[in-house]
């Protein structure tokens, strides 16, 4: 092993660099700089601003804070950190809307929210839970294993630096058609990068969705969360502060790989020619996070950092920037100290690298030693880079010669903000005028149980299993609910048996028809899915994927959205603890479908007393909660038997959520249900199939009276839950719902071998599965 040669100190005193193992070589080869000196004097030199992705406005506004032009070094820092992507600039405006949400929940106070790496909740006895939801869209379009293997990387980071440890991932995903060619690139790639990373970190992935629609062909959606795990006073911030204090960078070394990558590539609009910017995507190493994992973790239990921040977007550029910013304000960097896997790389190169497993932490003098032995024990690389100071400045040197010299807030917080126009589009009210009264329904028994046939075998509600397969769902012991459940749940302390679950959702159908109600749709179903299951739904993160903000309809949708998500979250007392962003999801002039994905995270005090979603002994009753109402615009019978879409969506009612809610957590903790299941995509007949498939109980239902055979299997009202129970039970539950208000009727029973709809059709369990098998591993193997 060859140990790095020793680096002289920031002060100019002993030789310190950090006794770590680095097999890919030492320091950078100088190369020539562009000097914070020969800026000063060559004011009118050409720089590179519009191939960065600056507007002209932008790059001046740069020479205007700097007082002279940018060196090549603060030119590639401001260009990342001021993306869409890092800065917020076209959606800061509307996403300080998330401020009015109280930050209450029903357990405590947020122990820390929106400006941090992540939220963290407190969930009871000490313990409080961290997550987060974020995009990965364009670098898993462009390569998609890399880009979604560190989309999940990136965001288990992220928990990683609020002191906790990462316990559980998710992902919500979106593609074109099944049998589209490019979906057959695209998809496996995807779901083999998720699961190779999650996998490898050892780390269950619990849940999650994928679903297909032409608006996501050349623009997938790759959305990751992570959940994390801590007690109070773990609780890490990214902060750089403390004079004198040292800037240590530690885990993998820097690569020419994600230069530029997210910050920019997530920035601005796929033309229609498809992926051309491969060298932009970062490349993964799990193997090399899990002992980051490990190592920080340790770290954490020394108390040897005082501040940390992990190198996602933007790289070192975020990293140094915020870490001051957030703290003193002033930090001193030897950028040529850094270690590199390709020793060509300019200063420019090495601050926009996107290299992955990195992190950056502030450590106090005294502490280094045991800082370096920590790492070195994990055979993690360390590096002392920098020191904070007391003068409000970020100056970042280069073999001797100062190429960065900034205030770090202009960098960091003070990015441009635009007030992009927004209108309603003209398009609207016909899309809202194309209802479904005028579209075929089924009405004889055989017309029904073709339809749902059809609906239970299309893409989006057929097994994902082919997908979650490839997923470890139960790996560290601690998942008591996995996909394809309602939600995920965790046990988080083995001895009171204290868990979480989590559910992410998104109808982007309902969500173009009406961005208002699309959105809340999206809220109440994420909420009502953690609530199934008996968890108490706390808090929530989103990922708003949507197409261009420079189209005033685009930023209409989004306007709606935010605006449903803080009416939503104020009504239900879920704050929101962070998220994303992600604008530019279009091709040429196609939009994606406004997908502003919301992740739910609710507390259960005993996860034994969790409901599960599956028909679990023969003779319980099945019952229905909530009402059915005629609304059949933007379902999936709608899109799969019409391929129309057009209408108003369901209506929403979050009073009656928060009543059924209430319902569904005391009917656990009494142990009064086997299953519950809620109604969403494909209605009433979709939930029937689900339950039954799930354990092999058949089922022998009688449809109400009042009710349309038609609506009531297809319509997809909210507010609606399946669930069986013993015929003993029934009398407690059913006052249950009567202290909260919530209708309830009984279907029939839990038995047999098929799903039998009085009157109308029968089909036998191995019917069913069959039609619900074959979509996503026929179209798979077909390609394959």
């Amino acid at each position: 092993m060859e140990m790095q040669d020793a680096a002289e100190k920031l002060d100019g005193s002993a030789d310190r660099r950090a006794e770590s193992v680095d097999r890919r070589g030492g320091t950078s080869l100088t190369a020539v700089a562009d000097t914070v000196e020969q800026a000063a004097k060559t004011p009118e030199q050409s720089q590179p601003w519009r191939e960065l992705g600056l507007k002209e406005d932008e790059y001046t506004r740069i020479r205007e804070i700097l007082g002279r032009r940018p060196t090549g070094s603060e030119l590639a820092m401001y260009s990342v950190m001021w993306s869409e992507h890092c800065s917020y600039k076209s959606s800061k405006v509307h996403l300080r809307r998330f401020g009015e949400v109280p930050a209450e929940t029903p357990v405590g106070k947020l122990l820390a929210g929106i400006g941090e790496n992540a939220g963290v909740i407190d969930i009871g006895n000490d313990y409080a839970v961290t997550f987060k939801i974020e995009s990965h869209n364009h670098p898993s379009y462009v390569e998609p294993y890399q880009g979604a293997a560190t989309g999940v990387g990136g965001i288990v980071r992220d928990i990683l630096a609020m002191g906790a440890r990462p316990v559980g991932v998710m992902d919500a995903l979106r593609f074109g058609p099944l049998d589209a060619p490019d979906t057959h690139r695209v998809l496996p790639g995807v779901v083999a990068g998720v699961g190779g990373y999650g996998n490898c970190l050892g780390l269950p992935n619990i849940g999650g969705e994928v679903v297909f629609d032409p608006s996501y062909l050349g623009n997938p959606l790759v959305n990751a969360l992570c959940v994390g795990v801590l007690k109070h006073e773990d609780l890490q911030l990214g902060r750089a502060t403390g004079t004198g204090n040292k800037v240590i960078l530690y885990g993998a070394a820097t690569g020419g790989d994600g230069i530029g990558g997210a910050s920019v590539l997530a920035s601005e609009t796929f033309d229609a020619d498809g992926p051309a910017k491969r060298p932009s995507v970062q490349v993964g190493d799990p193997f090399q996070e899990k002992l980051l994992i490990e190592c920080t973790l340790e770290l954490f239990a020394a108390g040897v950092i005082n501040g940390i921040s992990d190198l996602g977007a933007a790289g070192l550029s975020c990293a140094t920037a915020e870490l001051a910013s957030s703290g003193d304000g002033g930090m001193h960097v030897v950028l040529d100290r850094a270690p590199l896997r390709d020793h060509t790389l300019s200063p420019e190169e090495i601050l926009m690298s996107e290299s992955q497993e990195r992190m950056m932490a502030v450590v106090e003098p005294q502490h280094l030693d045991r800082f370096f032995e920590i790492c070195t024990k994990w055979d993690v690389l360390a590096t002392e880079i920098g020191e904070v100071t007391d003068t409000g400045r970020l100056i970042i040197d280069w073999h001797g010669e100062t190429i960065v010299d900034v205030e770090p807030r202009t960098v960091a917080d003070e990015g441009p903000v635009y007030e992009r126009p927004y209108a309603r589009p003209s398009w609207q009210d016909s899309v809202q005028a194309d209802g479904v009264d005028d579209l075929e329904r089924p009405s004889s028994a055989v017309g029904l149980q073709e339809t749902l046939l059809r609906i239970i075998g299309s893409a989006n509600l057929a097994d994902k299993s082919w997908i979650t397969d490839q997923y470890d769902r139960y790996v560290r012991g601690n998942s008591v609910l996995a996909q394809p459940e309602d939600s995920g749940m965790l046990r988080i302390d083995e001895d009171t048996n204290l868990g979480v679950a989590l559910a992410t959702d998104c109808n982007g159908r309902f969500a173009y028809l009406d961005p208002y109600a699309g959105a809340q749709l999206a809220l109440a179903e994420a909420y009502r899915n953690v609530a199934v299951t008996g968890a108490r739904p706390l808090a929530v993160s989103d990922c708003l994927n949507f197409g261009s903000p420079e189209d005033p309809a685009v930023m209409w949708q989004f306007e709606r959205a935010i605006a449903a998500l803080v009416d939503g979250c104020k009504q239900l007392g879920t704050p929101v603890t962070g998220g994303n962003v992600s604008f530019y999801n279009q091709t040429g002039d196609q939009a994606i479908l406004p997908t502003p994905v919301v992740g739910v995270l609710g507390v259960i005090d005993d996860v034994s007393r969790r409901t599960p979603m599956g028909f679990a002994a023969d003779g319980d009753l099945i019952l229905l909660l909530g009402d059915t109402r005629d609304e059949l615009a933007g379902s999936a019978w709608a899109g799969v038997v019409h391929d129309h879409l057009g209408g108003l969506p369901p209506q929403v009612d979050l009073d009656h959520e928060i009543r059924l809610a209430e319902v569904m957590i005391a009917a656990a903790r009494q142990g009064l249900l086997s299953s519950a299941h809620d109604l969403s995509e494909g209605g009433l007949a979709q939930a029937l199939v689900d339950a039954i498939l799930r354990n092999d109980h058949g089922a022998r239902v009688t449809l109400p009276n009042e009710l349309d055979p038609f609506v009531a299997l297809f319509s997809e009202s909210a507010g609606r839950v399946l669930v069986s129970l013993p015929a003993g039970h029934r009398d407690d539950f059913e006052a249950l719902c009567e202290q909260h208000r919530v209708s309830v009727q009984q279907l029939g029973t839990v038995g047999g071998t098929a799903l039998d709809v009085e009157g109308q059709f029968g089909l036998e369990i191995e019917v069913l599965r069959a039609a619900w098998q074959a979509p996503i591993r026929d179209a798979v193997e077909a390609t394959a």
